[in-house]
């Protein structure tokens, strides 16, 4: 089974554009939700990258309508009654920061829609963003009883200031695509039928740059962010397995089951 075969069967698609590889969360039905399944094959795609010598760059996007809406109902019911599903979950939302900073190539993000909760997350791990004009990103980690452990406070506040991660984090409002740009969460926002050619042409852009002056840079640059995970990540994931024991948790689980 071929490397983009493996993945498109666990809903990832990731097809060759040149020197670029474009990666697309493809589970449209779900919203792109991860899935504990989704979860470990996007992990562990990054390592993937890093073996693919012609790769110099990456876009990532979502199929459909949202980029991705973050964790699904069964991780999200799981993580409170299965407390091994917990760690495992936890261990993985840690090596999704890592394997994300790590990685060498620059990531630009193609965001087509919300990012919510994890997608958020996800979003503001990449190099460069795009966002299409009727895009938004809202992490909703505390709103659903969650602290905003997996990475947002790793992210948020080197992106923009500690007060608006703080407003936005607490609360789990939305920020829509100009505002975004405006704080320094997303790059450019254009027209949702310009944003995968405009993303494509950045990431292009990128590619033909020497790429170890790219790759050394991007390094270089993500240190500010690695410095924020060794303070925070840790405690973050911490706290935020504490959470799955809390009845506010346990009620948002009941309110997000499915209806038959």
């Amino acid at each position: 089974m071929s490397r983009t075969e493996r993945y498109d069967q666990s809903g990832i698609e990731v097809r060759a554009d040149g020197a670029v590889r474009v990666v697309t969360l493809n589970r449209p039905e779900t919203l792109n939700a991860f899935t504990e399944e989704l979860h470990e094959q996007f992990v562990e795609l990054w390592a993937d990258v890093e073996s693919d010598e012609e790769c110099r760059a990456i876009v990532l996007t979502g199929a459909g309508r949202t980029f991705s809406a973050g964790g699904s109902y069964e991780d999200f019911e799981g993580r409170r009654v299965d407390a091994a599903r917990r760690r495992r979950s936890l261990r993985l939302a840690r090596r999704l920061v890592d394997e994300m900073l790590e990685v060498a190539v620059p990531v630009v993000a193609a965001v087509n829609g919300p990012a919510v909760g994890l997608g958020c997350t996800v979003t503001t791990l990449c190099d460069i963003v795009f966002m299409s004009t009727d895009a938004w990103l809202a992490d909703t980690h505390v709103s659903v009883a969650l602290v905003a452990g997996d990475g947002g406070a790793v992210t948020w506040p080197a992106h923009t200031s500690l007060l608006r991660a703080k407003q936005y984090l607490l609360t789990g409002d939305r920020l829509g695509a100009q505002e975004a740009v405006a704080l320094g969460l997303a790059n450019f926002a254009v027209p949702g039928e310009q944003l995968l050619e405009e993303a494509l042409a950045f990431a292009h852009r990128l590619a033909a740059q020497p790429p170890q002056a790219v790759q050394e840079t991007k390094a270089v640059l993500n240190q500010h962010l690695r410095a924020n995970a060794v303070r925070a990540l840790g405690y973050g994931l911490a706290t935020e397995s504490q959470s799955h024991d809390t009845a506010e948790y346990a009620e948002w689980s009941e309110r997000l089951r499915p209806q038959d």
